[in-house]
């Protein structure tokens, strides 16, 4: 074959083998698409490979038809995928991109990038792109990688709408409504309301600061001369403290929120401060103080929870407050009160309180301020001038309380949750888990002494026992019936009667003050007034007896009693009606006795001081009258003697009774642990006293009391009388028999009076007393006269019968039941 024929030739072989290699080619590749998985490329004809971005768990070769490739998460950790600061990662169907994050955008303008070396992103201030979602009522700002719609100042978010981008909704701070506490009728309360309500209607979000301290003057103003708020009742004095604070709190809270800076400080002339903390957002412990009391709380605590716009944390120190809580009651917590009683050694029955510290109000707008995830810790400065006052006692404490609101809109002091950490001279901390309004008390606790109770139930009864004897002695002793027994008689009733009513109702165990604690207070003050005035009765019969040198008779019966039980009456009737007034004066919390608010226990001591005053200016009198009678040339002896003892008695028993009570208006002081004792054993000895010296001391009153033991023993009575003559040389012994039936007016005429005395004794009742022979029966003995009398008796002077006056004249041996005071029979003795 030729040279062209033969490359035509070889040409068309090569393009025969291509055609066949090309043909046995293809048949590979179409049995490779029959299995391998998709996302996957034929590495020959036996097996495959995932593509880029994909994976398969069997491997990176691919041998078998059931075999996957699955899609690579590159943005899943552990992700290979890095886009940098401030980008997220997004995954796509084998691969991924890098976007900027909500708030932030690429400096380019671009939505996306491939990795970290391509990341431009910056904040993207929504604000003024108007990209912002914000209400109209709201302020847009621009925040890192976002934006808040906030109020403006001198707004606040509506309720439930609070610092939301889409819904957050502003409406303008207003004046909380303040309104004055019900049922308080008091002129100057009054004018501060309508000056609250002034700066209502002036009130501008913009002077919010100006506003505070309006309110805090008008406060200030109302506290510095409280007036007619000190004439109110002690419950209505705590309801208007109680709307006060709690109005201030609500007000300061409210308007807290509208101030332009962080922070507030006020320091009134009067001495009230405020400060407050405002605070979008914030973390931690915060401190807030100035210099009556400082407070640390975590700011947590003072947002709360779904409170609208900003956290406001304040606090308010007045130390002019304490003017209307004073005499408030102390509830103490029943491990405060197990520690007392353990230290003391006995039982507590409550305290007389004091303030050391100003009145510190604190407000939150965590509303919910009951029970606190953590406790808040206070450091209160003491007042100048507390210091200075009685040292801490042996039965006083330093409480931190606070004031506790109840049902009526008043309150008492209570300490539970609250525990004191330190004190000191000048300041004293201490720890609570709620808020409130708070304080810091010097507690004298009134400490039952079990001594002091023994001895005063053992001694006042004691006492009334006594008493009930002499009043026995002065309704049936006749001998000594007259003007001035009359006047003891009713002095032992009232001293009974105050005396029983103390012993069952002084104490006031439930510490409020009910109507059963003014009734026992009523009566007390009554009986106790009513025993001075009969006691000062003595001392105007004395001035009629001694001064007026012995002329007339005293005071009749009808104007002892109009004056001893009138007056008395007269006084707690006008006492009645002030009390009612003021709703106060009658009982406290302790004791069921005058109450010292508005100085209405000068209702007693006034009256008790006059008259004892009184009767020691008669009593001096009395006895320079009787020095100067002593003095005369021609003295009337018996009378004056008379005149002294009486005197003697009366000094007597104003000593008792005076200095008794002189101790016993102390002791219802918290201080008089000591006056207590003394005016318990001066009580309980007040009784045997007069039992001594109106009955036990009086001759006449033996002489009954023998003739009553003689009844009593079924012994026949004697008496026997001598008497001797006016000569200094002869004596003779007389014995006159006297009957019932005898001439009165003729004894009267000799001088006997209407009975004579004499010396007394008893004899069994079955034997016959020699001095009884002879005794003419009264049935058959005739009259006898002045002038039978001078016929048949030896010559009697009118200076023997005075003299023989306390000697014996008489013999008389009556039958038992002639013993009796009150029977026909019995012998009339002289008075």
């Amino acid at each position: 074959m030729g040279g062209p024929h033969r490359g035509v030739f070889l040409l068309f072989r090569v393009l025969c083998v291509s055609l066949t290699l090309s043909e046995v080619g293809a048949q590979s590749t179409r049995a490779c698409a029959r299995w391998c998985p998709p996302n996957s490329s034929c590495v020959n004809g036996t097996t495959c490979r995932c593509l880029p971005g994909f994976s398969s768990s069997s491997g990176e070769i691919l041998s078998s038809p059931v075999d996957s490739c699955d899609d690579i998460n590159e943005c899943a950790p552990p992700s290979t995928a890095s886009c940098g600061k401030n980008a997220d990662c997004q995954n796509t169907e084998g691969g991924y991109y890098c976007t900027c994050v909500p708030g932030y955008e690429l400096a380019s303008g671009a939505s996306a990038f491939r990795n970290e070396s391509e990341n431009t992103c910056r904040d993207k201030d929504e604000c003024s792109s108007g990209q912002h979602q914000c209400h109209n009522s709201t302020i847009c700002t621009n925040t890192v990688g976002s934006y808040v719609c906030g109020c403006r100042p001198g707004w606040v978010p509506k309720p439930g709408f609070r610092n939301k981008q889409n819904t957050t909704v502003c409406e303008e701070i207003s004046f909380p409504a303040w309104t004055p506490p019900p049922g308080i009728q008091s002129p100057s309360l009054s004018r501060f309301f309508e000056r609250v309500q002034s700066i209502s209607r002036d009130f501008k979000a913009a002077s919010t600061q100006k506003t505070m301290k309006d309110l805090i003057l008008s406060l200030d103003d109302l506290l510095k001369t409280t007036g007619d708020l000190e004439k109110l009742n002690l419950s209505s004095r705590h309801q208007t403290a109680a709307s006060l604070l709690t109005g201030l709190e609500h007000t300061l809270r409210t308007l807290g929120k509208a101030i332009s800076k962080d922070s507030f400080t006020y320091h009134s002339p009067e001495g009230t401060e405020l400060s407050l903390v405002v605070q979008e957002q914030g973390n931690g412990n915060i401190t807030i103080g100035q210099s009556h009391a400082r407070m640390l709380l975590d700011w947590a605590v003072a947002a709360g929870a779904g409170e609208p716009g900003p956290a406001v944390a304040g606090i308010l120190s007045s130390p002019n407050m304490q003017q209307l809580l004073s005499d408030s009651s102390l509830d103490l917590d029943l491990e405060k009160k197990a520690q007392l009683e353990e230290s003391y050694e006995s039982p507590v029955h409550g305290a007389q309180l004091r303030l050391l510290s100003a009145v510190n109000s604190v407000f939150l707008s965590n509303t919910n301020t009951d029970k606190l995830d953590s406790p808040v810790t206070f450091a209160f400065s003491h007042l100048p001038g507390t210091e200075e006052q009685k040292e801490h006692g042996p039965r006083e404490e330093r409480i931190c309380a606070f004031w506790k609101h109840d049902g009526s809109s008043s309150g008492h002091w209570a300490t539970s949750g609250c525990r004191i950490l330190g004190t000191g001279n000048d300041s004293t901390t201490c720890q609570c888990n709620h808020l409130s309004s708070f304080a810091i008390l010097v507690a004298h606790y009134n400490v039952e002494d079990p001594k002091l109770t023994l001895i005063t139930k053992v001694g006042l009864s004691l006492s009334l026992v006594c008493l009930l004897l002499c009043i026995l002695t002065f309704l049936l002793v006749r001998p000594i019936q007259g003007s001035r027994t009359t006047v003891h008689l009713h002095l032992c009733i009232c001293l009974f009667v105050g005396s029983a009513v103390f012993l069952a109702g002084i104490e006031n165990k439930g510490g409020q003050v009910g109507l059963r604690c003014r009734l026992v207070a009523g009566l007390l003050h009554y009986w106790f007034l009513a025993a001075f005035c009969w006691m000062s009765l003595e001392g105007m019969e004395l001035y009629f007896l001694v001064v007026r040198v012995f002329q007339g008779q005293g005071l009749r019966k009808r104007w002892l009693c109009l004056i001893g039980y009138g007056v008395p009456l007269v006084i707690v009737a006008i006492s009645a009606i002030f009390a009612a007034t003021y709703k106060n004066g009658y009982g406290n919390s302790l004791y069921c006795w005058l109450s010292h608010e508005n100085g209405f226990h000068w209702s007693f001591q006034g009256p008790v001081t006059f008259i004892v005053l009184c009767n020691a200016v008669i009593f001096v009198t009395t006895v320079w009258k009787l020095t100067q009678k002593f003095s005369e040339i021609n003295p009337d002896i018996k009378k004056l003697k008379k005149a002294r003892v009486l005197t003697v008695t009366a000094i007597a028993q104003l000593f008792v009774l005076g200095c008794t009570w002189v101790f016993g208006l102390l002791l219802f002081d918290a201080r008089s642990w000591v006056l207590s004792y003394i005016f318990t054993i001066l009580n309980c000895l007040q009784g045997f006293f007069l039992f001594l010296l109106y009955c036990l001391l009086n001759k006449k009153v033996r002489e009954e009391y023998r003739k009553w033991a003689c009844m009593v023993t079924r012994n026949k009575y004697s008496e026997f009388a001598t008497t001797t003559s006016g000569s200094s040389s002869s004596h003779s012994q007389t014995r006159v028999r006297t009957e019932p039936g005898a001439d009165v007016q003729s004894r009267r005429h000799l001088g006997l009076g209407p009975a004579l005395t004499g010396s007394f004794f008893c004899r069994p009742s079955g034997r016959r007393s020699p001095a009884c022979e002879g005794v003419v029966p009264a049935a058959t003995a005739a009259p006898v006269t002045s002038a039978a009398f001078a016929a048949t008796a030896a010559p009697v002077t009118s200076a023997a019968f005075a003299h023989a006056e306390d000697r014996p004249l008489l013999s008389h041996c009556p039958a038992p039941s002639a013993l009796l005071p009150w029977s026909p029979h019995a012998p009339r003795r002289r008075g």
